[in-house]
């Protein structure tokens, strides 16, 4: 196997972790760290030497534990076995993550069991390089930021999912407000996460719980917005919203049962929701028809007769005239 002689990398920024290929390096091979990168020297499995941004030629002086732990003489270019494991230490501040399946939690304002899920992106940097690739990257030839996501979703989705119960069980939160309380929500689950991260060597620069909503095609949500629709409308319309919905009752059973007549006598409308409408019609309707009284009463009797003293229209067999009293 040839000697290597220069060692770069070069890849996509979404790469974390990247081996070089082979180990066969020798005293005077030239490596190369660009800027956002450290390069760490490996072992029999062990992390040595760690170099930072800049072209470094291998020799005693810049690895010296490398140096400590090879049986080859140092010279020339005598070979040695030994890898090299390349980290990227830029910032990432778009990793997404979201919940797998909905949490089913009790809304405490409505009352109802309501599908919650919730999505979000954080930022993360490897702080510890040396810790990174030991309990994480392993002997991966490469390791990707998609990959750190797999790796922490079942942390991120447990404890967003606890946080999120936690505000609307036990803090009365309701699922259609928690949008006001995802500044505070995200602080908290963050707080949980970053020791998380520290033991893996890496840092968590920030956590945003972007959306905590409901599916808009679940039946308990659609019956829901439905019950808040009519409620505002009831709000908004006052006493006509009740005549309104009161037609619409007495509609419904005339067109169902053939006719109102038959509804209202035969079938028992006067019971419940049917009462309730016809009550409500009739005070509704009450006042014109009782305006409506005078002119009905003017209208002259068939029966009556005409008091001989001021001509008033009197009952036909009344004993005295109600206006005069003769």
């Amino acid at each position: 196997m040839s000697i290597i002689d220069r060692v770069k990398y070069d890849g996509p920024s979404d790469t974390l972790v990247w081996r070089a290929p082979g180990d066969n390096l020798s005293w005077g091979t030239q490596v190369i760290v660009n800027q956002s990168q450290e390069a760490i020297f490996y072992k029999g499995g062990k992390a040595l030497d760690l170099l930072d941004p800049g072209t470094h030629t291998l020799k005693t002086a810049n690895v010296p534990l490398l140096r400590g732990v090879i049986a080859a003489p140092f010279g020339g270019n005598t070979p040695f076995a030994a890898e090299i494991y390349y980290i990227n230490k830029a910032s990432n501040l778009d990793v997404k993550w979201g919940t797998a399946t909905p949490m089913q939690l009790k809304d405490p304002t409505y009352n109802v069991i309501l599908p919650v899920r919730a999505n979000g992106q954080f930022g993360i940097q490897v702080a510890d390089s040396r810790l990174f690739v030991s309990k994480i990257a392993g002997t991966l030839q490469v390791f990707t930021i998609e990959q750190l996501s797999n790796y922490f979703r079942g942390m991120l989705q447990t404890l967003s999912k606890d946080a999120i119960a936690q505000a609307i069980v036990k803090k009365k939160i309701s699922v259609l407000d928690i949008s006001a309380n995802l500044v505070e929500l995200s602080q908290e689950i963050q707080d949980h996460l970053v020791p998380q991260f520290d033991s893996f060597g890496v840092k968590l620069i920030n956590f945003y719980l972007n959306s905590v909503d409901v599916p808009d095609d679940d039946p308990s949500v659609t019956k829901l917005k439905q019950a808040l629709v009519d409620q505002a409308e009831m709000t908004i319309q006052g006493g006509n919203y009740r005549v309104r919905r009161g037609l619409d009752v007495l509609e419904e059973a005339a067109s169902n049962q053939g006719g109102l007549p038959a509804a209202a006598m035969g079938l028992g409308l006067g019971v419940g929701a049917g009462a309730n409408a016809a009550s409500l019609l009739a005070s509704t309707l009450s006042t014109p028809m009782e305006k409506a009284a005078p002119a009905a009463a003017a209208q002259p009797d068939a029966n009556s007769v005409e008091c001989q003293d001021c001509h008033a229209k009197v009952a036909d067999g009344a004993k005295f005239c109600p206006e005069c009293g003769k």
